[in-house]
């Protein structure tokens, strides 16, 4: 089991979500198959069917947070190299063939929002930036061919 880097207020999250989780959710869900099964029949009962599956839902998520939670590393953003993209960075793009801007945040799987522009460094892109520095050139091999981005800047978050 490799450890994972996140930040501080990333374990403090996920911490919150699986406390609810235990606690909360799990009461929720017990009294709502409790309340289907007074309704009799198992076997076409919809209800019962639903809460069981949101069960399976929370106690996976429940073991997927504490899985995270038990190899996680604070991630000490000031001992990180100010010039080299790494993970915890925020680094500008520009793609030299056609040349669009575009700036992504590199983090561990479990931070990773594409919406947000935060990548996993476990990513093609990612991995194809890492190490590298300021007007340096990554080509990156992507499902749909190589993409070569020029590093303009990089940033801690």
């Amino acid at each position: 089991m490799s450890e994972i880097y996140m930040t501080r207020e990333t374990i403090d999250k996920l911490k919150d979500e699986l406390e609810y989780l235990r606690t909360k959710k799990r009461r929720e869900i017990s009294k709502a198959i409790g309340t289907a099964r007074e309704q009799g029949d198992l076997k076409e009962n919809a209800e019962y069917h639903a809460a069981r599956e949101e069960q399976g839902f929370v106690e996976a998520r429940i073991k997927f947070l504490e899985d995270k939670l038990s190899r996680a590393t604070v991630l000490d953003k000031e001992t990180l190299p100010d010039d080299t993209v790494c993970i915890g960075v925020k680094v500008a793009l520009r793609d030299v063939d056609k040349g669009t801007e575009i700036a992504y945040t590199l983090v561990d799987t479990v931070e990773a929002n594409f919406a947000e522009k935060k990548i996993a460094t476990t990513t093609p892109i990612a991995q194809g930036l890492m190490g590298k520095k300021v007007g340096d050139i990554a080509e990156i091999q992507v499902p749909i061919g190589i993409i070569r981005y020029e590093i303009v800047s990089i940033v801690r978050e």
